[in-house]
């Protein structure tokens, strides 16, 4: 979709130019053009502004929705099964192991079902999953990731996970 235009002044002359759609130096002194969602790019933000997310390696398939752990190696499905694999964030999008994955730090997280609204969510015992059953078994990890804003989607926070006995 082309930039808006707008007039501008050159050297006294009236031209029709197109307004910035990227950030940086060479925009300097450009009105800038909302995107294709009528909101301005990510890149013409301060820095600071914008998603909290970082791009990670995935050292597995991961799939839209994933609760993820971060890790030496990358990042991984977050698993309350096992102590070391505690939810730090979460993807939008499916990446296949070894491509780099956008993870969010945090956020709301959407494509999910059958939530109560305002109830508290869970890391899931089944990888990259979450439940909003309080896990009660010895050896599992009891880690609130956030509340329920709607049927379907979370407001992620995770919280610290404590191994149950």
């Amino acid at each position: 979709m082309p930039a808006g235009k707008f007039l501008r002044n050159v050297a006294g002359v009236l031209t029709e130019v197109l307004g910035a759609t990227t950030g940086g130096a060479p925009d300097a002194d450009k009105i800038p053009s909302l995107d294709a969602s009528g909101r301005l790019a990510l890149a013409m933000m301060p820095v600071g502004i914008g998603a909290d997310t970082n791009v990670l390696t995935a050292t597995e398939t991961l799939a839209a929705g994933d609760l993820v752990n971060v890790h030496a190696g990358g990042v991984r499905k977050a698993d309350a099964t096992l102590p070391g694999k505690r939810a730090n964030g979460f993807v939008l999008s499916g990446f296949a192991s070894a491509a780099a994955a956008t993870v969010y730090a945090e956020g709301t997280l959407t494509g999910l079902a059958g939530l109560t609204v305002g109830g508290d969510v869970y890391l899931g015992t089944t990888p990259g999953t979450v439940t909003q059953v309080v896990p009660t078994t010895a050896g599992q990890v009891l880690q609130r990731v956030g509340v329920a804003v709607s049927a379907t989607a979370i407001n992620f926070d995770a919280g610290e996970p404590i191994t149950l006995a």
